[in-house]
């Protein structure tokens, strides 16, 4: 399952309660695109309608350069559909309406031939959470060195 990008912002701003994966729906050169590594998840949420369709808001996947002939219309920023369980859609739409909690994009990745999106359930961090975990990192950091020194 090689990691072809992750929203560091997101994971950075938001604590993550819970994790789900979701497949997406691209076409063909889309595909080849985010295999590519050319997907950019900064700034997108996730969203559900009214139909109870998962959407994917604020993604960029840029276009493929091969392909560039057949894509002249083509959008990079454009919705784009997330495949979830009817059950995983309900329960997201009933934690989207608590206070405070939205659904965020955390990383795509490959299985097999799949492209998935791993997308988090989450709590906005306050500025003194943002700080107190880049202190963590830090003291992480220093004990990691001292250990390897030994």
């Amino acid at each position: 399952m090689p990691t072809l990008t992750t929203n560091k912002k997101a994971l950075a701003d938001y604590q993550v309660l819970e994790k789900f994966e979701a497949g997406l729906v691209l076409s063909g050169p889309e595909v080849k695109s985010v295999k590519n590594s050319q997907i950019n998840l900064k700034g997108s949420y996730i969203t559900i309608d009214n139909k109870s369709q998962v959407w994917l808001i604020g993604g960029h996947i840029s276009a493929y350069k091969p392909a560039k002939s057949s894509q002249n219309s083509y959008q990079a920023d454009q919705n784009r559909k997330l495949l979830l369980n009817k059950k995983e859609i309900d329960y997201l739409r009933g934690k989207e309406k608590e206070k405070g909690l939205t659904i965020i994009p955390i990383s795509v990745y490959t299985k097999g031939s799949l492209i998935k999106l791993e997308i988090g359930l989450a709590k906005g961090k306050k500025k003194y959470d943002k700080r107190e975990s880049i202190k963590k990192r830090d003291v992480d950091r220093q004990i990691k060195r001292i250990l390897r020194g030994r």
